[in-house]
């Protein structure tokens, strides 16, 4: 039975695109972020773009993907928008492969393939600068440590010991505001001259306060008292700056993945060209060029084997540890490992339109992307610096009129004034709630998770397509599979053809195969295949061809009219099939597609092709039968057919879904969706497509198409059902994350807030609530970080 298509592969894709309209999106680094408030200023300021799309600001990849209409804006606009809300836009710009005609090499190139790359990639750049201003961080801070030391001790145990105690407090403590707290003060200059505040503004404004307050206690005790907070200004930047590089240090850690990816690829290929081989950097490789890859070597691009056999190791693409035979005409992946024998092979994908740089393009993408767990601490941090602002300044007004109506002093008990100490007692309540309040956790709740979770996934052969997808599969209850390439193997074997004692079986055969030349579908391949291995020569194509979706086809071959297809096809014809259903039902019954065929009118056989379970099929279902799924099976084939493969992986005959037309199973997807549902759909094939969209969740096999590809949530490289039980797992377990993550930046301002706002009735807080309160920030973002870092370990004790 043949189910042809009327578009390609190719033109499927085009069509997917144009309904998406004149789309293009843009990456851009964004530098000068340092907190929840500012990724959204930035997210917001480009969403005013008119052409804009859609903006997605990540704070942890410090990165914008921009989604925007090429015909209404450009990406020097966006860049000055970003410029306008008081950051930095530098724009990344992917290479684009142009496949050009094979041409012989000229001295000068030859010349040029001795020579290192002279281009380091924009992802170089930006890591090295990366890097540099971690090491930047990390001497700063050594300098704060090593000030604030002294600052501590002398404050804590030798106060009003010896004259010129603060003098000496000021020259250790001057460096540590200015030099160490530069970083603060500078991003809240610059987001006042634009009219906003952020992360930097609280720091510097407790910072500067206590440090100015300390500054007229060293200079004029008779206006403030004597009391000094030179300590607890030293503890504040540093502490805080403690906690940015930690986060700096976590954060490239959750990008592990990513670098791990591109550090499979390989750095050089052996060109031949004109009889002769050299070496070259693969950036320079083309498509079209011939190549030799030799026993333990990478192979450096996609392309097709044209001489040679070997074995190649796909497990850092695939994540199966068996390695793959490779002979004439089998295509190979660039990255993965030639381990035995000399392989000759063509380029046929290069740059960035290899499997390696579109897996490291899908996750860079999903690490970008944002879940809508995220939109209410989006909707927070938007508002959550100007309104700890008010906070503040309500708080200091507070305590000022508590201090003098109520005359409770607080702090610097030893002064004289009482007034004083009201307002040196509202400084400090003040200054510990623009220290205490932490924006840094809300925002980097929901992307470190995803991109950790995300990352391993790609290292396990699962590409998630973001935060949405994540959100989707952690509510599936149902599983709908697709069976044949999902849990078959897909490459079905002719294992019987009966005929009628008018027939001869090599002539059923031969009339059956030329007919099926030319389609793409699994059961016509196996028919043409089974042809040839009985040694039949197909030397014509059919005079007419008409494929009937979900029934078969009609063709005219050497002048005979022949149906191939179901008994529904036959009867159609007013083609009786009684003579085979004996036949017919045994063949059903042991999971095989029986197909009839008919000549002129008459019945005149069947032709049985079976297609095997795949291995881990039956234990993959097992696994999602144990995490409470539902898991239902789709197929065009009949139902005896259909239970019988059912039988053998565990599917209960009433999750069976038989006898289903290729365009029906989007409907039966949004059935079992009206029965209240959360439904994933698992298939491979271009007519999977429809009801990958449908469903909740869509699941592509990476053996199958790239449309079902470009359709689904989740890709799984591997095409194994078992990946897809890892990835129902690390999804639940990605989402927790986040849900504890949002928990602890919720809880912590909640609580911490308030407790900032009261600290001068705290016995062991009063004066040091500030040093508190910078402690407690410092470890926020931190404790979000390594959460989120925690899912690195997941699957260590598992093989998906």
């Amino acid at each position: 039975m043949s189910i042809e298509t009327n578009q390609t592969n190719d033109q499927q894709l085009e069509n997917i695109q144009e309904q998406r309209g004149p789309q293009q999106q843009a990456t851009f680094a964004i530098e000068g972020m340092t907190c929840a408030s500012c990724s959204m200023r930035v997210e917001k300021g480009l969403k005013k773009v008119p052409g804009v799309i859609d903006a997605q600001v990540n704070l942890a990849t410090e990165k914008a993907l921009v989604t925007y209409d090429p015909t209404h804006t450009g990406m020097e606009q966006m860049v000055q928008k970003v410029e306008a809300v008081g950051y930095k836009a530098l724009p990344i710009i992917a290479p684009v492969p142009t496949p050009v005609a094979v041409e012989p090499l000229d001295e000068a190139k030859m010349v040029l393939a001795n020579l290192p790359s002279p281009a380091v990639s924009q992802e170089d750049e930006q890591r090295e600068r990366k890097a540099n201003t971690l090491e930047r961080k990390r001497r700063l801070l050594i300098l704060g440590v090593v000030l604030s030391l002294p600052v501590v001790i002398l404050s804590m145990f030798f106060m009003d010991r010896f004259a010129g105690e603060n003098i000496l407090l000021l020259i250790l403590t001057t460096p540590i505001w200015a030099l160490v707290g530069w970083e603060f003060h500078r991003g809240a200059i610059n987001t006042l001259r634009h009219g906003s505040a952020n992360m930097d503004t609280l720091v510097s404004l407790g910072s500067t306060a206590s440090y100015l307050l300390s500054v007229v206690a060293t200079f004029f005790p008779h206006l403030v008292g004597g009391v000094t907070f030179y300590d607890t200004t030293a503890l504040i930047v540093t502490l805080i700056f403690l906690g940015k590089y930690l986060e700096a240090r976590a954060k490239g850690q959750t990008n592990a993945a990513i670098q791990k990816l591109i550090g499979l690829q390989a750095r050089t290929a052996h060109v031949i060209r004109n009889g002769s081989e050299i070496e070259l950097p693969i950036e320079q490789v083309q498509f079209g060029w011939e190549l030799v890859v030799r026993p333990g070597e990478k192979i450096p691009v996609d392309g097709e084997v044209i001489s040679g056999r070997s074995s190649v190791d796909e497990s850092m693409i695939t994540g199966e540890s068996l390695p793959v035979e490779k002979a004439q005409g089998d295509a190979v992946v660039g990255a993965t490992i030639n381990q035995r024998g000399l392989l000759q092979m063509r380029a046929t994908k290069v740059g960035a339109d290899t499997v390696l740089a579109h897996i490291v393009r899908l996750v860079e993408q999903a690490q970008g992307s944002k879940a809508p767990i995220q939109r209410l601490a989006d909707s927070i941090s938007s508002v959550f610096v100007p309104v700890v602002l008010v906070i503040a300044a309500l708080t200091f007004i507070a305590w000022a009129i508590i201090g003098h109506t109520i005359g409770i002093p607080v702090i610097g008990a030893g002064m004289n004034a009482g007034s004083t100490n009201a307002w040196i007692t509202a400084i400090v309540a003040a200054v510990a709630v623009l220290v205490v309040a932490c924006p840094c956790a809300l925002g980097l709740a929901t992307p470190t998770a995803i991109m950790v979770g995300t990352g391993k996934g790609a290292e396990q052969g699962i590409l998630i397509k973001g935060g949405e997808s994540l959100e989707r599969i952690h509510a599936v209850r149902a599983v709908l599979l697709d069976k044949t390439g999902t849990i078959t193997r897909g490459k079905p074997e002719v294992t019987d053809v009966l005929v009628l004692p008018d027939y001869q079986e090599h002539t059923i055969m031969r009339l059956a195969a030329i007919a099926e030349q030319g389609s793409e579908h699994p059961l016509a391949a196996a028919i043409v295949e089974g042809a040839k291995a009985r040694g039949l020569t197909l030397t014509t194509y059919p005079e007419h061809f008409t494929a009937l979706a979900g029934r078969g086809l009609e063709a005219t071959v050497e002048g005979q009219t022949l149906l191939i297809g179901t008994r529904g096809l036959l009867r159609d014809h007013a083609i009786e099939t009684d003579a085979l259903e004996e036949q017919l039902t045994t063949l059903e019954a042991q999971g095989k597609t029986a197909m009839l065929i008919a000549l002129d009118g008459k019945l005149a056989g069947v032709i049985a092709v079976a297609d095997t379970v795949k291995d881990g099929s039956l234990e993959a279902i097992k696994q999602l039968h144990a995490q409470g799924l539902t898991v239902w099976m789709l197929t065009g084939d009949n139902r005896r057919t259909a239970l019988a493969i059912a039988d053998q992986v565990g599917i209960a005959p009433e999750h069976v879904l038989a006898e289903v037309l290729p365009e029906d199973k989007a409907n039966q997807v949004k059935r079992l969706q009206e029965q209240g549902l959360v439904v994933a759909f698992a298939g491979d094939g271009i007519n999977d497509a429809p009801a990958l969209v449908q469903a909740d969740a869509g699941i592509a096999m990476g053996t199958g198409t790239d449309v079902a590809m470009e359709a689904s949530d989740i890709t799984l490289v591997k095409g194994n059902l078992q990946s897809i039980a890892t990835a129902l797992t690390l999804s639940r377990a990605t989402l927790r994350t986040i849900k504890q993550n949002l928990f602890w930046a919720f809880a912590y301002n909640v609580i911490l807030v308030p407790t900032a706002i009261l600290s001068p009735l705290i016995p062991f807080l009063k004066e040091q609530a500030p040093i508190f309160a910078a402690a407690a920030m410092a470890l926020s973002s931190v404790t979000v970080v390594s959460n989120s870092l925690r899912l690195r370990r997941f699957g260590r004790s598992r093989r998906g």
